[in-house]
């Protein structure tokens, strides 16, 4: 269906979505890089669970846009041909490495610069920097030419319906039936544990899962334009890809900079990137001047601010190399039952958890 409505709604729409997202993380302290150390230092899941439940969440809610014909998943950037494997595992290691050791992924990095941190400002401006080096810059012709070039194309994309209908199923099933095991089992898996039950755990799972599909339809759907006035071809509004897109915190920071220093280019808008940048931060800060949280941070040491520049660069390289983050492979990619997410995903945990233990091993050793 073709959008009524205007690029700054959509952006504007946009903004609101993330401005909840920001308040939902504050609140529940939503954090990914802090669900994989709470399972490697204490065993607890409470906080990987809250990440699946979002990851669970959002493939429903977007599973059914796209069976409903509101969206359509296959017009993302995740469900491409080109299954870039050793893009999503060496993105995937690096920004997992990267996380640990800048405390946090990229919209924690948001959601800590809205509560005060300036440690996170640091962040923010280095993973903004090297994932823009990373996309048009020295990085990214390395990306370009070495990692992007091992690839295996896959006839009718990589989502995980398309393959179950190149087994011979059925679209209509193959999309039903991968929405309902994936989405379906990973919310089960969650809320079938009546210790989990607690108002953060849901509302960080429930709410951060459903503010990506809700990003999915305004861009997806309002913002869909059967035929630009301008091209005369089809149009996502205020988009940087021209695709639909969702909630993601790497290459949005880097389009924010980019934004901020060329502002007297007319050229240049804010695009629903940005908005999701600016609105994260918006929320949080919000929310931790309400609750009277807001607090001014600095860095500690030279080691702690080495840690936190080098794990920003990390973060900037992996997220554009795997094409997201955390939050823009791990739930808003996952969402879309994209192989590569999955895969990301897996090499973000595994080497987020190899980096913990790592650094508990060096503080054993120090003691």
């Amino acid at each position: 269906m073709e959008s009524v409505i205007s690029p700054h709604t959509v952006v504007w729409l946009t903004f609101a979505v993330a401005f909840v997202f920001g308040v939902i993380g504050q609140k529940t302290h939503f954090c990914t890089m802090g669900a994989v150390s709470d399972i490697v230092n204490m065993g607890d899941w409470s906080r990987m669970r809250m990440w699946l439940l979002a990851m669970g969440i959002a493939v429903l809610g977007a599973g059914s846009l796209d069976m409903a014909g509101l969206i359509d998943l296959d017009k993302s950037i995740y469900r491409g041909p080109a299954f870039t494997w050793l893009s999503y595992l060496v993105g995937g290691a690096a920004f997992g490495v990267g996380m640990v050791l800048a405390s946090g992924c990229g919209s924690k990095t948001l959601i800590r610069v809205g509560s005060g941190n300036l440690k996170s400002l640091v962040v923010f401006l280095v993973i903004g920097v090297v994932a823009y080096m990373t996309m048009r810059g020295v990085f990214g012709v390395f990306r370009v030419n070495v990692l992007d070039k091992v690839a295996v194309d896959l006839p009718g994309g990589q989502g995980l319906p398309a393959l179950l209908t190149r087994g011979g199923m059925a679209p209509t099933t193959a999309d039903l039936l991968a929405v309902l095991l994936v989405g379906g089992g990973l919310t089960a898996f969650c809320l079938l544990r009546r210790d989990f039950w607690n108002v953060d755990n849901l509302l960080g799972g429930l709410g951060t899962g459903l503010a990506v599909v809700a990003a999915w339809y305004v861009s997806g759907h309002m913002g869909y334009v059967a035929e630009h006035p301008d091209t005369l071809e089809e149009a996502f509004l205020a988009t940087n890809s021209g695709r639909m897109e969702s909630l993601t915190f790497i290459a949005p920071l880097a389009y924010t900079l980019e934004l901020l220093m060329l502002w007297s280019d007319a050229s240049r808008t804010v695009t629903v990137a940005v908005a999701a940048v600016l609105g994260v931060i918006a929320g949080s800060f919000a929310w931790s001047i309400l609750t009277r949280n807001f607090r001014w941070e600095g860095f500690a040491s030279v080691e702690d601010t080495a840690s936190h520049l080098i794990g920003a660069a990390l973060m900037g390289f992996g997220g554009v190399t795997a094409m997201g983050c955390t939050v823009g492979q791990g739930i808003t990619g996952f969402s879309t039952l994209a192989l590569g997410s999955v895969v990301t995903f897996t090499a973000i945990v595994l080497a987020a958890t190899a980096a913990l233990k790592f650094q508990y091993w060096r503080l054993m050793r120090e003691g």
